[in-house]
């Protein structure tokens, strides 16, 4: 099973529509595939209560809240046979709490958006995930996204040489357009939008697919459209 951690301490960076459109994407490509949401506020829980019974099943998981008479090993439990895991968790997170989660984790995917404060925390996040999280001494692979990014937004020149140092892949660009919301608001990822009205998002995703599907390799850009069949490399 390979297990997708999506992380940022810093909020606002878009982990959910990551995770959400994440496992969209692998169960409508036929892989058996569960979220876990640590986040407090619940975002991919409630995107998943808007899915429809019509679309590709993702097993849920509500990591977030301690159920009466359950373990916890039992709550966190992934159904048998699952292929794809992706954790949202938590803004804020650190310290003891960082290092669970890293220990979960094949691959981190860690988003930022496109200001300068926001860079500079996620730079600090990422020395931290190192440091405390000890991610590279666990063989755990970790990329970094832009999301959220509009015309006009600032170059990331910045953070570019900071992941170039510690020999981290900036993988891709997210435009913040329309059809997040629209998929969001019926439980659906982009890849579950008709193609012809997600051309730019699917071109851009693309890059990531290829990414998570082989993370040893370095992310290459490909203007041409995903298929499905990509999301069936890894563990």
């Amino acid at each position: 099973m390979q297990t997708i951690l999506i992380l940022n301490s810093k909020g606002g960076c878009g982990k959910t529509t990551l995770a959400t459109n994440l496992a969209s994407l692998y169960a409508t490509g036929g892989i058996k595939t569960a979220l876990m949401d640590y986040d407090p506020q619940g975002s991919s829980l409630l995107w998943h209560s808007l899915r429809s019974n019509d679309l590709a099943a993702i097993h849920m998981i509500d990591a977030n809240k301690t159920q009466r008479g359950l373990t916890r090993t039992w709550q966190l439990a992934v159904p048998r046979g699952t292929k794809r895991l992706i954790i949202d968790a938590p803004a804020g997170i650190k310290g003891g709490g960082l290092q669970d989660l890293v220990r979960k984790a094949n691959i981190i995917v860690v988003p930022v958006t496109p200001s300068p404060i926001d860079i500079h925390a996620t730079s600090a996040f990422i020395k931290d995930l190192l440091l405390t999280g000890k991610a590279r001494s666990l063989g755990v692979h970790i990329g970094v996204v832009a999301n959220r990014v509009r015309r006009n937004s600032p170059h990331y020149a910045p953070l570019h040489e900071f992941l170039n140092e510690q020999k981290i892949p900036f993988i891709t660009s997210f435009t913040d357009t329309e059809n997040y919301i629209r998929a969001a608001e019926k439980g659906m990822g982009i890849y579950e939008l008709p193609e012809n009205q997600s051309v730019l998002e699917r071109e851009q995703w693309l890059p990531l697919i290829r990414w998570l599907a082989c993370p040893e390799s370095p992310p290459q850009v490909i203007p041409d459209f995903p298929k499905l069949s990509l999301v069936s490399g890894g563990r």
